[in-house]
């Protein structure tokens, strides 16, 4: 399949700021950064959900806001559909680029504007970007209402108004109105019950089959990962640190952060045999990070030749490590 999106080498440093960090300054001390994205690459295949997994505050939010603009990277370079999107400008990439990359938050409500209809919300994506008059823009609304399964009796509804299910239903139905290629999903199911969950994941599926879409799947949901993505990547600490095809990691974990995180998951059969490797410590900070494996401090397989640069090895077909002990 060909490549729609390429991320090389992507950095979301951000400085911090205060009378702390400016004393330290005054005494001649370095400026402090948490490097919150620290050289992410990875590439989206038309057609395909990648998944990107980690813990809490490993950068996967960072670098969804990053891929759709909404924070201006530090360095590296984001590739969509052959166009370079860091060094365009806001203008060009909101007229260019937005309508054919969307994204679907996290929270379903804080993400919608209280004051607006569900109609108006999604109508008004098409008003900034196609040239459609207001006849076809209804349509347009009413047409992908009734898609992502809401009725037109709740167009003219406001957020309060609706369930935590279909406020996510108005959220992924507004990125889909201008026909994107790539959605970009932070999270989007984290914030539902069990129940609705399960059904905005059956709906992403059948969207994605259905138009050929594209989805970069942002979640620490393991078992929603395995269903929807065909590849997968994990993400520790602002890296990436093994990605393969689904099946491939799922059954056959090399890094060993991937292996703890696969550990961890809960599994219904107390019979079930497990791997019982478990990692010790805490993550260490993103403004002062080890040398090179970022997780040696807290990985029981750990050696000295873990304090170097860490290889990237392709240690099946398609399936890449960055650790010195595979």
């Amino acid at each position: 399949m060909p490549t729609l999106c390429e991320v090389t080498d992507l950095k979301a440093h951000f400085p911090l700021r205060g009378a702390g960090t400016l004393l330290r300054q005054l005494k001649g001390g370095a400026p402090q950064v948490v490097r919150a994205v620290d050289g992410v690459s990875f590439k989206v295949e038309d057609g395909e959900t990648l998944g990107l997994v980690g813990e809490s505050g490993c950068g996967k939010s960072t670098v969804a806001r990053s891929l759709v603009r909404l924070l201006q990277p530090t360095g590296g370079t984001i590739r969509f559909d052959g166009t370079e999107l860091t060094g365009l400008s806001k203008s060009d990439f909101d007229h260019k680029v937005r309508p054919h990359l969307q994204m679907v938050f996290q929270d379903p409500t804080a993400s919608l504007n209280p004051r607006l209809t569900v109609r108006r919300m999604v109508e008004e994506p098409l008003k900034l970007h196609t040239p459609l008059t207001a006849a076809e823009r209804r349509e347009r609304t009413a047409a992908v209402l009734e898609e992502v399964g809401l009725g037109v009796e709740l167009a003219d509804r406001y957020p309060h108004e609706l369930s935590g299910g279909q406020r996510q239903r108005v959220n992924i139905a507004r990125a889909l109105v201008t026909n994107p290629r790539l959605l970009v999903l932070d999270e989007p199911t984290s914030a539902l019950d069990v129940s609705l969950r399960a059904r905005v994941i059956l709906l992403l599926e059948e969207l994605r089959q259905r138009h050929g879409l594209s989805y970069l799947f942002i979640s620490h949901d393991l078992a929603t990962v395995r269903y929807l993505a065909q590849r997968v990547a994990v993400m520790y600490l602002g890296v990436i640190v093994e990605e393969a095809d689904a099946a491939e990691l799922f059954d056959h974990p090399a890094h060993p952060y991937t292996r703890a995180l696969l550990a961890a998951v809960p599994v219904p059969d107390p019979d079930a045999k497990r791997d019982p490797f478990v990692l010790s410590g805490e993550i260490p900070s993103p403004i002062d990070i080890p040398e090179g494996c970022r997780l040696r401090a807290r990985c029981p397989l750990a050696q000295p030749t873990c304090a170097q640069p860490v290889p990237v090895r392709e240690v099946a077909p398609n399936h890449f490590v960055a650790c010195h002990l595979v």
